[in-house]
């Protein structure tokens, strides 16, 4: 999931850009005194839905003007998760209480700001597999977040200084944490066609084992071992790491 800068528009501007049955979700944003709304793509709803309850992810082409009883119930869980992250998220910067209020699914009747409001979009995307990106915005009425102006500038100049760092210790922490398959290669022999094609079982032809066993991670040889044995099991125990050029 990646989001976008924050744009200020009028609330009329932003709903003139999306389409009109859409899942706007408002909700009371109390210690502020007024509300935020979650806008989600009908086209997403249907992808979640299919998903929760055990179906393919993928996307209906069909154009529908209501949601089913299924992705309503959906919609109140999407609805509900967020306001709680959300909730987190801002009691960090000031003492933040979300509830959920209505739930609307066309803009022009959407009872959340006056049309002449500017309001703040967030929007975040959110990328799925074998499919296009599904997105989502969160609206802030302007009005409601001038009481915390500052508070709000001091804490983008410090994540700022911080978000570098932070990024490079999740990258860091994401790539350790990789499972890799570690083989170890005994002996490669070779035989022709007519003997591999007349082996049957019980049948047993010689193998040649090197100086040392080959220890491979994803395929890759990396080091050289030798075979013995740690309280009861095979072990392997590594003597040189081969340098590939």
């Amino acid at each position: 999931m990646s989001s976008f800068p924050p744009e200020v528009k009028s609330f009329d501007e932003y709903a003139a850009n999306i389409d009109g049955f859409m899942s706007m979700n408002i909700s009371r944003m109390e210690e502020l005194r007024g509300n935020m709304m979650m806008v989600i793509d009908p086209t997403f709803i249907s992808i979640l839905t299919n998903a929760y309850y055990g179906g393919k992810i993928e996307a209906l082409k069909s154009r529908r003007s209501e949601f089913t009883t299924t992705e309503d119930r959906l919609i109140e869980l999407i609805t509900k998760g967020l306001n709680e992250v959300l909730q987190d998220a801002w009691n960090d910067l000031t003492p933040t209480t979300i509830s959920y209020q209505s739930r609307e699914i066309n803009p022009q009747f959407a009872s959340f700001v006056d049309g002449s409001d500017l309001v703040i979009i967030c929007s975040f995307v959110v990328q799925l597999p074998n499919i296009d990106a599904a997105s989502f915005d969160i609206i802030y009425p302007l009005q409601i977040l001038k009481p915390i102006a500052s508070q709000l500038r001091s804490r983008v100049q410090s994540d700022i200084s911080e978000d570098n760092e932070t990024w490079r210790e999740r990258m860091e922490k994401a790539v350790l944490e990789i499972p890799l398959k570690v083989k170890a290669k005994l002996s490669e022999p070779k035989l022709p066609m007519k003997s591999l094609m007349n082996l049957k079982q019980g049948d047993v032809f010689p193998i040649q084992i090197g100086e040392g066993v080959e220890i491979l991670m994803d395929d890759e040889l990396l080091f050289r071992g030798e075979i013995g044995e740690v309280s009861g099991q095979a072990a392997i125990s590594l003597t040189s790491r081969i340098t590939k050029i």
